[in-house]
């Protein structure tokens, strides 16, 4: 059984896709992705968010402000308040993008440590985004003790020297359909290295579709070709990728009930 630990399922074109929501979860589940984590990337859609997956127990939500919605201001207290809720089992996604908005990088930091501050009062996990910023993202996690709530680095595309230092942190890394495109080669090399008890994979959808179904709108059930291309790359059997990332899933995100 496979788990998405990655996806915005409230962001999926449902017409374009000529699919219902009920219809992308069980062309996952037929597909024995059990489990879903819909990530959240704005508090002002938080609420519609999980309105929309309300009705689905195999998907889980996240509560964050990702790094590109800087227009959007991070009310520490806003974000407080819906992390402490329940059924939400992390915090995130947050984090630093210096590629598409380099401009920002005050608001984005100062939004990333209320994320890691909020995560350390609730005691869950982050969910990390991070892209043309590793030293920034790095130092925060350590001057404002990340790994008291752990998490993930998710869609990662950096080098194996960010890859190691937020493996020493406690932290999980998360490989998505990128790592199939013919241009990543460097992140192929990462992930021989990175130890199986610490990976996670995604989609990321609805984008960043894996190949063979590059070019497409991405949903969960495609997930099982991250976890093909993983195992090929680490020369195991997609068995025992796919045990070793669904106990590491429900390791991190203890707060989902696991399904037998």
């Amino acid at each position: 059984m496979f788990v998405d630990s990655h996806c915005h399922l409230d962001r999926l074109e449902l017409d374009k896709l000529g699919l219902t929501l009920e219809q992308v979860i069980a062309n996952a589940q037929a597909g024995q992705v059990q489990h879903m984590l819909c990530v959240c990337v704005s508090l002002a859609e938080f609420d519609q968010m999980q309105q929309v997956v309300a009705p689905y127990p195999m998907v889980s939500v996240s509560c964050g402000e990702h790094p590109l919605h800087q227009n959007d201001n991070v009310d520490p207290q806003h974000l407080l308040s819906c992390c402490q809720l329940e059924h939400v089992v992390a915090v995130g996604e947050t984090g630093l993008d210096y590629f598409y908005s380099p401009e920002s990088k005050l608001s984005q930091q100062q939004a990333f440590v209320t994320h890691i501050e909020v995560a350390n009062q609730v005691n869950k996990p982050l969910i990390i985004h991070t892209r043309d910023a590793r030293s920034d993202t790095l130092a925060l996690m350590r001057s404002h003790n990340a790994a008291n709530a752990g998490g993930v680095l998710h869609c990662f595309t950096e080098n194996w020297e960010m890859a190691k230092a937020a493996l020493d942190m406690g932290f999980y890394i998360s490989i998505s359909g990128i790592m199939t495109f013919r241009s990543a080669t460097e992140l192929r090399d990462v992930v021989k290295k990175l130890p199986l008890d610490r990976l996670l994979i995604e989609t990321d959808s609805p984008y960043l579709a894996p190949v063979p179904y590059r070019g497409k709108t991405n949903q969960p059930a495609y997930v099982t070709a991250v976890a093909d291309a993983i195992a090929q790359v680490k020369n195991i059997s997609v068995t025992e990728l796919a045990d070793a990332t669904t106990a590491n899933f429900y390791s991190l995100f203890n707060r989902v009930k696991r399904i037998a």
